[in-house]
């Protein structure tokens, strides 16, 4: 039986909001708990299921063993990903995250491990949005659950993130995936669209962007561009 690797998700900065992304539970017997955010990096303590997002049940777990050694060096090392900018939820990707940290964390695993790291990509979505105070936050989390598993099966998804709500009720979540193709499934599912049904009630506005994240060769250079198909 595989592994649970336990994660600790990262925390937003305290001066970001007072408001709550989702509950600490959704009512979804299958969400498990969301963790609280504490701002540290992330812990590993095992070997083959990895926690790439704020779920903790199996459905919600990246399976190590069914993905290539620069793969699982990637989502390793994105289980440290945390915002730096507390305006996160508007201002510039690049900025507001510790790439800086992600990468150097990558570079130092890829060479400890012996891996030979090739320049590759991977693909990225960057939801922005805002919730009007009259949005469930309990209805929001149990779609985000049912959404998240559904984008799991494929096993092709490195990390999702989520922020909290400022003042005005803007936040962001981010997804990164092996490659566009394993997205595609995942957005087709009854979760995800549901989801994006609700949209049009529960949000004030939102915004989908989508980024090429490219990492060069030995780790050297790392860069995220907009995508074109």
């Amino acid at each position: 039986m595989p592994k649970l690797l336990e994660v600790v998700s990262p925390k937003v900065p305290a001066s970001a909001s007072n408001l709550a992304a989702f509950p600490a539970k959704s009512e979804d017997p299958d969400a498990g708990q969301i963790l609280p955010i504490d701002g540290k990096a992330q812990t590993t303590a095992s070997e083959d299921l990895l926690m790439v997002s704020p779920y903790t049940t199996r459905p919600h777990l990246l399976d190590l063993t069914l993905l290539n050694g620069a793969q699982i060096l990637l989502a390793k090392a994105l289980t440290i990903l945390a915002p730096v900018a507390a305006s996160y939820a508007t201002s510039p990707y690049i900025g507001s995250f510790n790439w800086k940290a992600v990468f150097s964390l990558l570079a130092a695993s890829a060479k400890a491990s012996g891996h030979a790291w090739k320049e590759q990509f991977f693909y990225v979505i960057i939801f922005r949005s805002q919730i009007p105070p009259s949005t469930s936050r309990s209805d929001l989390a149990a779609l985000d659950v049912k959404a998240h598993a559904e984008a799991m099966v494929g096993n092709g998804l490195l990390k999702y993130w989520f922020g909290t709500p400022d003042a005005e009720g803007r936040n962001l979540a981010t997804c990164i995936w092996r490659r566009r193709e394993d997205a595609l499934p995942g957005s087709s599912g009854k979760g995800h669209k549901a989801a994006m049904r609700a949209t049009i009630k529960m949000y004030t506005e939102w915004q989908v962007e989508r980024r090429k994240l490219i990492v060069g060769d030995n780790v050297q250079d790392w860069d995220i561009i907009p995508w074109v198909d």
